[in-house]
């Protein structure tokens, strides 16, 4: 048992902890910047003296470098993970009268992308360990207008793909994957956004492989389907001024690209990173006795998780976020409400209690820091305090 914590009359009772010295951010980009600061600032200034911003050499070149890790034929960059996930509906031809079944526990870009493409978002509730999609519940859901499912690889562990092709299959539906917080996953050996027809990726600064500003990118093993989302993310236009469908202006930066290129060669080192904190927040949450009181992030043997976020389930999760707060101590909520309660959502006439295990999640998770650069002592004191917190409730 930890010092900060003694056993009086069988239960454990915290002596005084001490705060952290200084703050514990959530996410520390800036760490990151100043150990890559000379090679970005080069590949930028190569970008500016190019003269040469859309599109082009170093956005080719981010693509194929991005194919051996994702495991794909091709990939086609985009403005951002949003549409990453519209150019796939879209090079699907999913449209007004169609459905395309999804979870309403995660970011809204997920179910927002069907309704921008005119379809209608139909939801399934999640699984309470993974917080992923139900595959036992699709089916129920598929009607006559149903022509995808958008499953989420959420937080950086893999949706159960298998049953979920399975159901594709049957019933000739299209799979698009969000794995737009899962970039390296890998489900039973294959890299997530390699299972269905479509993997959609994003590169916003708080992911694993984040830009310095927003992109995305999609990848597929047809090439037709390649050839479609490079046209639909230019306008429609395959030759300037001549526009064979309406698409959109959905076009990667040089500038992220090349960023993104110097970040991709410590990706592998960051995410291992990721996977020890991990590994070292479990221990820890086992020596401070919290096991049964924290649920931990789901693992699986035929699964990998890349840790995009380090989300834990725990009772009074509003009181300990404050608390955790008045030591400094940085965390997120993701997601304080699900999609089906969401204003932008109220056509669909859904309401409380149409997806339990959703609801519940959005009450009761909560996100540590677990960003590459942090140190044991900080993952000690996070730990530390969120007994301390819950010895002062007993």
């Amino acid at each position: 048992m930890s010092n900060q914590f003694a056993m009086q009359g069988g239960v454990v009772k915290a002596n005084p902890v001490a705060g952290p010295s200084q703050a514990i951010p959530f996410l520390d980009l800036k760490q990151q910047f100043n150990f890559i600061r000379k090679d970005v600032i080069s590949a930028v200034i190569d970008v500016l003296e190019s003269q040469h911003f859309i599109l082009g050499k170093e956005v080719e070149a981010f693509e194929l470098e991005l194919t051996p890790l994702l495991g794909s034929r091709f990939a086609v960059s985009c403005g951002s993970g949003s549409d990453a996930l519209l150019l796939a509906l879209l090079a699907s031809e999913i449209g007004r009268g169609d459905e395309v079944i999804t979870t309403p526990f995660t970011f809204v870009a997920t179910a927002g992308s069907i309704a921008r493409a005119g379809a209608r978002p139909v939801f399934v509730d999640i699984e309470r360990d993974t917080y992923n999609i139900d595959p036992s519940k699709i089916e129920k859901a598929i009607t006559a207008r149903t022509r995808a499912i958008m499953p989420v690889h959420i937080f950086g562990f893999p949706a159960d793909m298998d049953p979920i092709l399975e159901i594709a299959a049957k019933h000739k539906l299209v799979v698009i994957e969000d794995a737009a917080q899962a970039i390296g996953t890998r489900y039973r050996g294959k890299a997530v956004g390699n299972l269905g027809a479509f993997g959609c990726f994003s590169f916003f600064p708080s992911k694993n492989l984040g830009a310095a500003g927003d992109g995305g990118l999609v990848t597929t093993d047809d090439s037709e389907l390649a050839d479609r989302l490079k046209i639909l993310r230019v306008h429609g236009s395959r030759q300037k001024y001549e526009y064979e469908c309406l698409g959109m202006n959905s076009r990667l930066d040089a500038l992220q690209a090349a960023i993104l290129r110097v970040k991709l060669r410590f990706l592998e080192q960051w995410t291992a990173r990721r996977q020890e904190n991990a590994s070292n927040y479990r221990s820890l949450f086992q020596e401070f006795n919290l096991s049964d009181t924290v649920q931990l992030p789901a693992t699986s043997r035929d699964r990998t998780h890349t840790y995009n976020q380090f989300v834990v389930r725990v009772p009074k999760r509003d009181a300990l976020r404050l608390s955790l707060r008045s030591k400094g101590i940085q965390t997120e909520v993701y997601y304080p409400s699900p999609l089906h309660l969401q204003r932008a959502f109220a056509y669909l006439d859904l309401k409380k209690g149409d997806f339990p295990e959703s609801e519940a999640a959005s009450q009761e998770v909560l996100a540590l820091p677990i960003f590459p650069e942090l140190n044991p002592n900080q993952q000690r004191a996070v730990v530390a305090a969120i007994a301390d917190f819950y010895c002062q409730q007993a």
